[in-house]
């Protein structure tokens, strides 16, 4: 039994007002994951790692999704802090993320005061720099549509010229000054949100005997529900699977290859001389994420009302005589979302077939900023279908008039979490069961972020082959303190572009196991 006190709340005058308060987080979060998306790996190419190096560094994404996410979980669920359950890691994971920014953005000063000799420095400034990105990754995955605003303000700011605009007060180089802003953005969005939002706080929880044999049964309780996925439901994941392996070194590497195009094919004579070469890549990036930023942003609110809702064949439309005409013939040529889905792989395949011919800003721009709309179905398609599923699985056996099978939702209550509720309400104190509410959900949820974070992990080591055999020295464009034989040859196929190249016949796989969901 656990006994809980306070109600929980959100400030704001209107549900909108409401929406944007509570997701404000979302936005620093997503603001934070633009800067180092745009501009980690041209940065540690700087430090002297090679691209295979670097690519091995990335591997904190998934590792952070795989460990992260369900320690915090369990870390949160137990918290009896005043200031309630999620509230705290949200402020401490924050804070962590703008100190490890700003020691990511100034790790050459922190270890000039500790460390002297120039080998031992640039040794600790990678050790350093790593760390920074580790923790980095960890703390965020601790901590929709504002989401991708958080991009959009990120890859604008990362394509401005900072030291023009600021001057040198935040840092004398482009990346110093992004870092200090990311910092700064993620304390104030989580501070807005932990500000608007009041939560229940958890005052006791009685100790269970089995509570420890119960922690691991979820995850015993996953593996076996792994071995016996219902089909369609594994046919889902294994379209998650493939479509990852594509998507996972176009969203990690696509900047730093719209920045080689510019070094390799288009620089003119004189720029080599750049101070701030990393600036320079880094903003050029930066512009073509901006542009696939706004594409997925805009894709996220006209694609939906093009695509036939799931749900569309269980009513009957009844539009105004004027235009009835006009909307049924619309909803015709509404492909269903299967379909949509199947269309999207293959337009991902189709751009990234494309670039090992891009030979200029515009043509690798413009493959960029059209990946946004397959990447904008991307994110909700898989959800919606497993949703479905899980409803069906969880479904009364009853069945409607016209013989399918009837849907409910997984919580009838006001709130996920209320379960027997008893006590006292004027006391503001009140006592829950333990109940199983969403355990089904969060049982095959929690099975697709397997099936998404895995291919990461092969992603990550496919790359590494490729920049070792293609690429295997330091940045010709950005180690400017590597000796003369160290530097790979940059006029060999662009090794970027290879892996997401091989990521193009991923999506292909992904779409044949999107079509093969319709025999399922």
């Amino acid at each position: 039994m656990a006994t809980w006190a306070g109600q929980p709340g959100i400030k704001g005058s209107s549900e909108t007002v409401r929406m944007m308060l509570l997701t404000c987080v979302s936005v620093g979060i997503t603001f934070t994951w633009g800067v180092e998306m745009t501009y980690c790996t041209p940065y540690l190419l700087s430090l002297g790692l090679t691209k295979g190096q670097t690519s091995l560094v990335w591997v904190a994404g998934p590792l952070s999704g795989l460990i992260v996410q369900p320690i915090i979980g369990v870390v949160a669920d137990e918290s009896t802090s005043s200031w309630g359950r999620r509230r705290p890691i949200i402020a401490i994971g924050s804070i962590i993320v703008a100190c490890s920014l700003l020691a990511l953005g100034f790790t050459k000063e922190i270890v000039a005061h500790f460390v002297t000799g120039k080998e031992a420095a640039e040794t600790a400034t990678i050790i350093v720099a790593v760390f920074s990105l580790y923790a980095t990754d960890f703390a965020i995955n601790g901590a929709s549509r504002m989401g991708s605003l958080g991009h959009i303000i990120g890859y604008a700011m990362g394509a401005v010229n900072l030291i023009g605009l600021f001057g040198t007060r935040f840092g004398d180089s482009q990346f110093k000054q992004l870092t200090v802003i990311a910092a700064m953005g993620i304390l104030i969005c989580s501070a807005i949100t932990c500000w608007a939002v009041t939560e229940r706080v958890l005052v006791s929880v009685r100790e269970d005997p089995r509570r420890d044999q119960a922690r691991f049964k979820v995850f015993r309780q996953i593996w076996s529900t792994l071995l016996t996925l219902p089909p369609r439901i594994r046919g889902i994941c294994n379209a998650v699977f493939w479509a990852w392996i594509g998507w996972f070194p176009f969203l990690v590497y696509s900047s730093t290859w719209v920045g080689e195009m510019y070094f390799r094919y288009e620089m003119p004579e004189g720029a080599q001389a750049s101070n701030d070469a990393l600036g320079d890549m880094g903003r050029i990036g930066s512009t073509a994420l901006t542009v696939y930023s706004t594409v997925t942003f805009i894709s996220a609110w006209i694609m939906p009302s093009l695509i036939q809702r799931p749900e569309d064949h269980t009513f009957t439309h009844r539009p105004p005589a004027s235009i009835a005409r006009w909307v049924e013939a619309l909803n015709k040529a509404k492909p269903d979302l299967l379909t949509a889905w199947i269309i999207s792989h293959l337009v991902f395949a189709a751009a990234m077939f494309l670039t090992p011919f891009a030979g200029s800003i515009r043509s690798a721009t413009f493959i960029v900023a059209f990946c946004g709309i397959p990447w904008s179905l991307a994110q909700w398609a898989p959800t919606t279908f497993l949703g479905i599923e899980v409803n069906k699985l969880s479904g009364t056996s009853d069945n409607g008039l016209n013989g399918s099978p009837s849907y409910r939702r997984l919580s009838n209550g006001v709130s996920i979490e209320m379960r027997d509720v008893h006590g006292d309400p004027e006391s503001g104190v009140t006592t829950h069961g333990t109940g199983s509410t969403g355990e089904l959900s969060g049982v095959y949820f929690g099975i697709m972020n397997i099936f998404t974070t895995l291919p990461q992990f092969i992603a990550t080591f496919m790359s590494t082959i490729v920049f070792s055999i293609l690429e295997p020295g330091k940045s010709p464009e950005l180690a400017h303190d590597a000796k003369p034989s160290e530097p790979s040859d940059p006029t060999g196929p662009n090794a970027i572009a290879v892996c997401m190249f091989i990521g193009a016949f991923c999506a292909v796989g992904a779409a044949w196991a999107t079509a093969k969901l319709r025999h399922l």
